[in-house]
Order: C-alpha cells, then sequence, then structure tokens
C-alpha cells in the first residue's frame, strides 16, 4: 500500500476542537468564520478568495453534491438548502476524526457541546477545560478567600482530559518561572475587575492545572485581533517550560504559526512539550504541506500532534483532516523517495502523528 492511501485510511484523534454551529449561518457569517476575522469588510473583497476558501470549493463542495470549485453562491445556495445538521453530519463523518477533545468554554450558547459532537458524527468525544472560563465562572460564585481552593475542587471534579490556557490574549505567554503563592493569589482576585487579564491568576491556573496532572494545552500564534501576535510567541515560555519539567505533565503548544519552528524546538528539548500545526493547517489550504514539513524539521514525530482547532463550520473540521492527511502523505512521501527511512518507519511515524502521541499523552 501506497503512504498516500494509508494516512487516507487511518483514524484521527483531534486533540484540540470546539463544537459546530446550532444554526445555520449567514453568509457574512460563514466568512468570517473561515477565518480569524472580525468580520468581512468590503474594502477587502470576499473571504473566499484565500488559501481556505478555495479549498472549501475544491474539497467541500463534492460533498455537497457539487462539482470541484464550485460558484460560492452555488455552493452557499445548496449549503442553505439542507439543515445545518444534514451539513455537519456529513463533514464530520467525512473527516475521519473518531475522537475529539473539545474546548467548550468559548461562546458555549453557539455551539453543540462535546457530547452532541460525539452523537453527530458516530464518534467519541472528551472535554477540555478552559482555564480562564473556569476562574471566570468561579470569581462569581465565592469570595476572594475561598478562589484558590475553590478553583483546586473544580478542577479535581471537571472529568477533563486536559485543560486549556489563553493566556496569550490576555497577557502574553510570559509565565513567571515561580509558582505564585496562594497570598499573590488573594491579592490578585481581590483587585480583579471585568474578565480575568491578571497575570498572577493566569499563572496560578496554569501550575494548578499541571498539579492537577492535566496535559496543558497552549494557545500560541495565530489567532483573532483579539491577541497580539508579538506575546504569542512559544519562546516566552521558556522559563515557565524549565520550571514544570520536572512535573511530567505534557504542555502541549497548540497552532504555532508562524512560530512552528519555534515550538518544534522546544518540544525538541523539553521533555514534557508536545505541538501541532492546529488551525493553521485548513488555514494554509493547498500550502499546507510546505508548513507542516517546516514544522516536522527537527521535532521527534513522537512530540508532534493532530488537531484542527476547528470553530463553529463543520467544513473546518473535514478540511483540517483532509489537508493534514495529504500534507502527512507527501511529507512522508518525499522521506520515502530520499531513502530518509523505510515504508514500515513512514506507516509508523504517520501513526503516531494521527492517534497514537494524543491517545498517550491524554490518557485516553
Amino acid at each position: 500500500m501506497g503512504i498516500l492511501p494509508f494516512v487516507a485510511e487511518l483514524g484521527l484523534i483531534d486533540h484540540h476542537c470546539h463544537g459546530v454551529l446550532r444554526v445555520d449561518s449567514t453568509r457574512d457569517e460563514f466568512e468570517s468564520l473561515l477565518l480569524e476575522a472580525d468580520g468581512v469588510s468590503p474594502l477587502g473583497g470576499t473571504f473566499f478568495d484565500s488559501a481556505v476558501g478555495f479549498a472549501v470549493r475544491r474539497w467541500c463542495a463534492p460533498l455537497l453534491d457539487l462539482p470541484r470549485h464550485a460558484r460560492v453562491e452555488e455552493y452557499l445556495e445548496r449549503r442553505n438548502s439542507l439543515h445545518i445538521t444534514e451539513v455537519s453530519r456529513t463533514f464530520l463523518m467525512a473527516s475521519g476524526i473518531h475522537t475529539f477533545l473539545v474546548d467548550g468554554g468559548f461562546q458555549p450558547d453557539r455551539l453543540l457541546s462535546a457530547e452532541e459532537m460525539a452523537s453527530l458524527a458516530g464518534a467519541v468525544s472528551h472535554d477540555v477545560v478552559r482555564l480562564e472560563h473556569l476562574a471566570e465562572r468561579v470569581r462569581e460564585e465565592v469570595s476572594p478567600a475561598e478562589f484558590v481552593d475553590a478553583v483546586r475542587v473544580a478542577l479535581a471534579g471537571s472529568g477533563a482530559v486536559a485543560a486549556k490556557s489563553i493566556a496569550a490574549y490576555r497577557t502574553g505567554l510570559g509565565l513567571p518561572a515561580a509558582r505564585p503563592s496562594d497570598a499573590e493569589v488573594l491579592r490578585a482576585v481581590e483587585a480583579w475587575t471585568g474578565r480575568l487579564a491578571d497575570p498572577v491568576v493566569i499563572a496560578f491556573l496554569a501550575w494548578e492545572a499541571l498539579d492537577a496532572g492535566l496535559p496543558l494545552q497552549f494557545h500560541v500564534g495565530y489567532g483573532d485581533s483579539d491577541a497580539d501576535l508579538s506575546l504569542g510567541d512559544p519562546l516566552l515560555l521558556t522559563p515557565f517550560l524549565r520550571a514544570t519539567a520536572s512535573l511530567g505533565v505534557p504542555v502541549l503548544l497548540l497552532h504555532n504559526y508562524p512560530f512552528h519552528r519555534h515550538a518544534g524546538y522546544l518540544a525538541q528539548v523539553f521533555p514534557h512539550v508536545f505541538c501541532d500545526l492546529g488551525l493553521a493547517t485548513h488555514g494554509l489550504g493547498h500550502q499546507a504541506p510546505r508548513v507542516l514539513a517546516e514544522a516536522l524539521e527537527i521535532v521527534p514525530y513522537g512530540k508532534f500532534l493532530f488537531s484542527t482547532d476547528a470553530f463553529g463550520l463543520p467544513e473546518l473540521y473535514y478540511l483540517g483532516a483532509l489537508l493534514f492527511r495529504r500534507a502527512l502523505s507527501d511529507f512522508l512521501a518525499d522521506g520515502l523517495r530520499r531513502d530518509a527511512f523505510l515504508e514500515e518507519d513512514a506507516h509508523r511515524i504517520a501513526r503516531l502523528i494521527a492517534s497514537e502521541n494524543a491517545a498517550r499523552v491524554c490518557r485516553l
């Protein structure tokens, strides 16, 4: 069997994603969700004129019984003629993802839950607890003096297989190497107003997740306009990673573009660090093979995972899986042509990245 058919048949574990929309979207909403965009600007034209927009027309149109490269209007008309549940089931089942790890802490009323996703896709799902969302909920329920213990109880009872930090959005990834004391956290909580953006509390949450034995995911790099990209470089985590290495709990760097080489370096030098390419895979469209090859330049293959970080549109789960498979196949086929490894090695590497690494790291 050639490497492309082998990779195409592999079941995938999506170790980080979100839910799909509960209701149909307008064209503007659909286009905005294609990218990490606040909205569609008439000055910039349609977002279908992007790598992911063309990927939708090329790869998703046939699943809706349309020709490849169907016109945008034709695609949206056909999509809107179907019930959102049918559209979502079609793309989720076609993705070949058998296990979803779902971060349900962002816009939960708008999206299907992990359980609903699994039912629709004929798959298995597990929860990823979003730390800042958990802390904001706890803060509404308890006094500052009760906050530390309440967070620990909430993490212990979350039932999640991993935790996620969006420190990159709130304070940047320059977390301190020292664990905040309970007294420092109390003072920070007493001064906390509005959404959580206090570096002491965010660092506390990261340490507590690791103490609870939860693999800790960090949003890194590419995101929406709420993120300051200069503060999302994973190299900023270096002091924190040094300080937490002895705990032996995995730290997972998500997405990473355009810092995917930095993430690969960190995964190489720190025993507990892992990385992926996440939403950049479908965002890059036909360019995904080039960037996946860059992401895999120095990272040990046992430290690289698959995820989509898909949000809202079921097409993004399908594209994330499809473009990942094609990119990984290209990478492995090139290695075989160069006699870099044997075909049995290529098959083993594919299994590691597709699902085995995530199953081991998240103890699925």
